[in-house]
């Protein structure tokens, strides 16, 4: 299955090699072009019989991870985190490091020997380790170098009411409907970028932008979702269940309102559920494109994922379907003359 390879590869930000290769290897039957730029972008031209307003269409091929910092005497590796990752979520956990993907678990100081105010708050990463089974630093060296990324242990799994746990579903969700879409027959001219280095601050989407220059832009994504008891129910950004989320409002960009009420009525118009993301939290490659040059009209279509940025990330299926239907017949109206 297309997500289960995607969100099993490993892509941490600057090391998206092997989401890449899954990518092309999917497309390149597919599209009339591809290149891959000067940073690891992989910008794609499919031809249509219809043109249209120049459309880019983006998602983000990097996940958050970590990076061997230290080799200590005892063999233990310490590490640095590539991307926003909440610290409380990394004691025990099982990963995977370097090329050849050597095998650890995430350790600390046992918590009987932690002293009363340790145990009242998350242990900082000085204070984390890895342990790959070693006993000295030669060891270690012999398996890991300093600069050697580090990816979560987590397998795809299908369980519950139509849900999905893995990791990497940001963005590797947004990744599997650009693919499926490349792959189908359409019948207008378009753009595509995977990105690299969103997790990041959005590093890959400003040249791949640049390159293509695009009236339109449609970013896919997976969004965090909040939907949990003891949260205020304005600050629960989406629900699963309840369909794509489409974006207002961001730290990085304000989406065109021509666009998002297009998508609106698209939406209603073929009874395919939606939500708006309530919160302005965060930002998605938007920040980048909708600036570059003379600018482009943005918008971001996402699918909401729980314990986002975390080795388990959780969506449902449906809100997944519907995503990809909604967009295909989105992208349909925009070319039979919805926005200008």
């Amino acid at each position: 299955m297309l997500l289960k390879r995607l969100t099993e590869a490993s892509g941490v930000s600057g090391n998206e090699k092997e989401v890449r290769d899954i990518i092309i290897d999917e497309i390149k039957d597919y599209v009339d072009d591809y290149e891959i730029d000067k940073i690891g972008n992989i910008i794609v031209h499919k031809k249509g019989m219809k043109n249209g307003p120049k459309l880019l269409l983006a998602a983000h091929m990097d996940e958050v991870g970590l990076m061997v910092s230290d080799i200590k005497d005892s063999g233990l590796i310490k590490f640095i985190t590539v991307g926003g990752i909440d610290k409380r979520v990394l004691v025990s956990k099982r990963v995977n490091i370097g090329k050849n993907k050597i095998p650890g678990v995430i350790g600390a100081k046992p918590i009987h020997l932690q002293k009363p105010d340790e145990r009242k708050k998350a242990l900082d990463l000085k204070q984390l380790y890895i342990d790959i089974g070693t006993y000295s630093k030669e060891e270690t060296e012999k398996l890991i170098k300093i600069g050697d990324y580090i990816t979560f242990d987590s397998d795809y799994v299908e369980f519950g009411d139509n849900l999905i746990k893995a990791k990497a579903l940001d963005d590797r969700v947004g990744c599997s409907i650009l693919i499926k879409l490349l792959q189908s027959d359409i019948e207008y001219d378009l753009y595509a970028s995977f990105t690299v280095m969103e997790e990041v601050g959005l590093r890959g989407a400003g040249p791949a932008a640049f390159k293509v220059n695009p009236d339109i832009s449609i970013i896919l994504e997976g969004t965090t979702c909040a939907d949990l008891s003891d949260i205020d129910e304005h600050l629960k950004a989406t629900k699963l269940g309840d369909g794509p989320a489409i974006s207002l409002i961001d730290k990085t960009t304000y989406f065109d309102k021509e666009l998002r009420k297009l998508l609106v009525n698209v939406a209603k118009e073929n009874n395919i559920n939606f939500q708006y993301r309530k919160t302005s939290v965060g930002g998605n490659d938007s920040g980048s494109i909708h600036l570059l040059k003379e600018g482009s009209k943005t918008i971001a279509i996402s699918v909401p994922c729980r314990n986002i940025h975390s080795p388990i990330n959780v969506m449902n299926k449906l809100d997944y379907e519907d995503t990809s239907k909604l967009l295909e017949l989105y992208l349909r109206k925009i070319f039979e003359g919805g926005i200008k």
